[in-house]
Order: C-alpha cells, then structure tokens, then sequence
C-alpha cells in the first residue's frame, strides 16, 4: 500500500472502545420489546417440557402465574396465551373454543389477578381445538369455510374480553375477520380490547415444533388456502393495508428471520405498531445447535431479537425473550 494513501473517512473511529461504539448504536432492544408466548394446560401443578423446543414447557395457569410475575421484575410486560387442548376435548368444530367454562378463560382472569399491569394476549383461532388442526371450520370437501369461522373467532374474543383479555390475537388468516371482530368487541361493550392481528402470516416449514407443543398439526392438507404463500411480498402489504383499515391496533409479520424484507416494506407503510413473530422453528434451531456445542445462544438470539427490530418491528414474539431479557443485563 502506498506511504502517501489519505483515508477522509475513517469509520473505525467511532469503534475503536466500546463506550464510543455504545454512543453511535443506532438499534436498541430492551425487554419491554418483547412478548412472551405461553403453552397453558389444566390443572394444578403441571409441567411438560416440550421436547422439540428445549428449555420450554407446557404449564399450569397456577404455575405460569408464578413465570409471568417473574418476567414482570424483567421488565417484560406481556404474554400470549395459547391453550394445550386435550384430545378428548377437541371436535371437528371446535366447540371448547366458545365453552366459558374452558381453563383458559379463566386463566386469563387468573393473570391478570396476579399481575395487574402485564398486558395479556389471547390467541384467536381454531386449530388447538379442532380435531382436524385446522385454523376453520371444514365442509364437506375439505375445504375451510371463511365466514362461518369468523363468527366463531368473534365469539372467542368477546369471551376472552370479557374474562379480562387486553387484547385478542387473530391468528387465524380468514378474510375480514379484523373488522368483524372490532365491531363484535365494540357491539359487546368491549371496546377497550385491543386487537393484534396477524395480517401477514405465511404458510412456513417453522411452526412444526409451535404445533407439536399444542398437538395441532394438521391432519389432512396443509394451510397454503388461508396463509400466505412465501414468495409474495406484495400480497403482505395488502394484507397489513386492509387490516390498517378494519380497525387493526398493532400488526404481525410471521415468521420474522425469513421475512425480514417484508417487515421492513411494512414499516414503510404504516404508521401502526409492527410486531414480528420470532417463531418455535426459529427457536429451536438456535437451541438444538446450542446443545451440540455449534453456537453461542444468547449472543445468537441478541443478534437475531436485534435484526428484527432493526428491520422495523416494535415488539417482538420470541420464546427466548426472557433469556434475552437476562443476557441485555449483561451487556
């Protein structure tokens, strides 16, 4: 190399210590960007762990009350609670779904008792509790009727409004089921019930381990009829556009690695908080790698929570949240 180079800009100044590098990040996570899923199960005292996603568990709700004050000291600030239906309960119609009597809602009582200021989040959709592991209801061909499940998703968020719910998550993918559920919630007298809707979910290889946690794979087909196709980008701004307009309070993006591109188009588009889906096969990856020695997790999961956010998203799905919450303590 030349004696007489000039470099102008040195850009490695600005991370020549880490106090300098620390003053010019320009992405910041902190646990209060993250919710935390919960597999909930009946009864007292019960813990299953999940194979498929090591370090995660099935739970009683008298035990989760006990996970979700614990991450409330973290600083994380809410949880999405997602239902492990026992076989016994579950039909081609889903009808624990619309049973007040069902644990989950009280549950969500329950949590809210314990932890008054965590903001909870219910899961919307059919598939935990049809026995066909479908997100709708199914005819005779084969096929998931829209407007008939819709009816169903609006009477599950009026319920879990009623026992207490912050906000109901549709993750269903039916067409309309947004503005539906609004004016159900509001028609109910529920209108302080927020909804997050999951207006971009793709037909993903991720979720096996999500559907083995709560028994829900699908028994016949697949979803490509309802989720979206993963080679479409457009379609996602579409889905977010109408979703905006039905009356949405927050949007997702799912999965969130492999859709990155999308997630920072949408945040492009919209002025609504964005959130973004750090999905079971995301998860068990890291953790499956981690335990054969390949990689280092916490600083896999940092990196991967911190893309997400740098792309765009607001708060973030992930079941390494609370490690994540630690390791930021760390760093």
């Amino acid at each position: 190399m030349s004696d007489n180079l000039s470099i102008t800009k040195r850009l490695r100044r600005n991370r020549r210590s880490l106090a300098i590098r620390e003053l010019v990040q320009e992405t910041h996570l902190h646990p209060s960007d993250f919710v935390l899923p919960l597999f909930l199960l009946e009864g007292t005292e019960r813990k299953e762990p999940v194979e498929s996603m090591p370090g995660i568990f099935r739970q009683s709700v008298d035990l989760a009350i006990l996970e979700v004050k614990e991450l409330y000291q973290m600083g994380i600030r809410a949880v999405d609670l997602f239902a492990v239906v026992p076989p016994n309960k579950k039909d081609r119609l889903g009808s624990e779904a619309l049973n007040p009597d069902f644990f989950i809602y009280d549950a969500i009582t329950a949590i809210k008792d314990a932890c008054p200021e965590m903001c909870v989040m219910v899961d919307i959709a059919l598939d935990p509790y049809t026995d066909h592991g479908h997100d709708g209801l199914v005819n005779a061909k084969g096929e998931i009727l829209n407007d008939e499940t819709v009816e169903i998703l609006c009477e599950m968020s009026i319920l879990s409004g009623r026992f207490g719910a912050d906000m109901v998550a549709p993750s269903d993918m039916m067409d309309g089921r947004v503005q539906a559920i609004r004016r159900a919630l509001d028609d109910s007298s529920l209108s302080n019930v927020g909804i997050l809707s999951y207006a971009a979910k793709y037909a993903s290889a991720f979720y096996g381990p999500f559907r083995d946690a709560l028994g829900s794979s699908p028994k016949f087909g697949n979803k490509a009829t309802y989720q979206m196709n993963p080679a479409n980008r457009r379609e996602a701004l579409l889905e977010c556009a109408l979703d905006e307009s039905e009356g949405a309070d927050i949007l997702m993006v799912k999965p969130a690695l492999p859709y990155l591109d999308v997630l920072a188009k949408i945040r492009e588009r919209t002025e609504l908080p964005l959130a973004a889906y750090h999905v079971s096969g995301e998860y068990a990856m890291v953790m499956f790698a981690a335990n054969n020695g390949v990689i280092d997790p916490d600083l896999v999961f940092y990196e991967s929570l911190l893309s997400i956010k740098r792309a765009g998203a607001d708060l973030i799905f992930s079941y390494a949240a609370p490690r994540v919450a630690k390791f930021l303590r760390k760093v």
